[in-house]
């Protein structure tokens, strides 16, 4: 079962109960305050929180608070019990931390409005399971990535951080390769090499992946038209906007919202 919640009011608290499955929490706006038995949570604007089987569950605090929720089971144990920077990923194993901030929360929050999209048209176990996995996956990635990326020297392993963090930060601007390099004093050639190398991608694909993300965002969780999406992610016309996004989803940006027009938002 899959989400999105909106408290009903600014004095809304979640109730208690004893969880028989996982139950991952995504959130999106203000602060929510949920505890289990051993720890009192508070979960900001890009927190996760996965919460075991037998868990008891209950809010301490009244929130005014939205969040994506995802209920799953597992046949192995998923939460890793050690922090992040202890833990040596094995091969063929997801282990994800029970709490963290996601380096990119929007593209988490896409996965599952697809996934609750496949949940309420297609009525597909095989489909939904496969998307759910690619979710923990995904967060796994997010969790563990930048650890593990193949890059030793700490001075690289810093700008490609900063250049990762000026793409997301500024990605409803028109950015190119070589104003960023420019920006951090490099050269294009070496700067593009260094990105490539710690993510398998051109800084121009992630660059694009990012402006993509921010649209899928934009198209259903908001009512701007496809010009005002275009212009506010910098693209100079909406024609050059459709045909990025559809190269990048093989969906029009109309298409896709209109899919997600079908999710289940509030059901829980």
């Amino acid at each position: 079962m899959t989400g999105k919640f909106v408290s009903p009011s600014p004095d809304w608290m979640h109730a208690s109960r004893v969880l028989m499955d996982y139950e991952l929490f995504v959130q999106t706006r203000g602060r929510f305050f949920i505890a289990d038995e051993e720890e009192s949570h508070v979960l900001e604007e890009g927190d996760f929180l996965l919460m075991t089987p037998r868990t008891r569950q209950f809010g301490y605090q009244a929130s005014d608070c939205s969040f994506y929720w995802l209920h799953f089971t597992a046949d192995e144990q998923l939460t890793a019990s050690c922090p992040v920077e202890e833990y040596t990923a094995q091969s063929g194993t997801i282990m994800i931390p029970g709490k963290g901030t996601l380096s990119s929360a929007d593209k988490i929050i896409v996965m599952m409005k697809q996934l609750q999209d496949s949940v309420r048209s297609y009525h597909d176990q095989t489909l939904n399971n496969y998307m759910t996995t690619s979710i923990l996956c995904e967060l796994y990635n997010q969790a563990y990535f930048v650890k593990n990326a193949p890059i030793q020297k700490l001075k690289q392993l810093q700008l490609y951080n900063d250049i990762v963090d000026y793409v997301k930060w500024n990605r409803f601007e028109p950015l190119k390769v070589s104003e960023i390099a420019v920006h951090f004093g490099y050269n294009m050639k070496y700067l593009s090499h260094l990105f490539h190398k710690a993510a398998g991608m051109s800084l121009k694909q992630y660059i694009l992946q990012q402006k993509i993300e921010a649209a899928s965002f934009l198209l259903t969780d908001t009512n701007q038209s496809i010009k005002e999406i275009a212009m506010q992610l910098g693209y100079h016309d909406s024609h050059h906007f459709m045909k990025s996004f559809k190269q990048m989803t093989n969906l029009t940006p109309t298409s896709f919202r209109n899919a997600a027009a079908n999710r289940l938002l509030y059901y829980r």
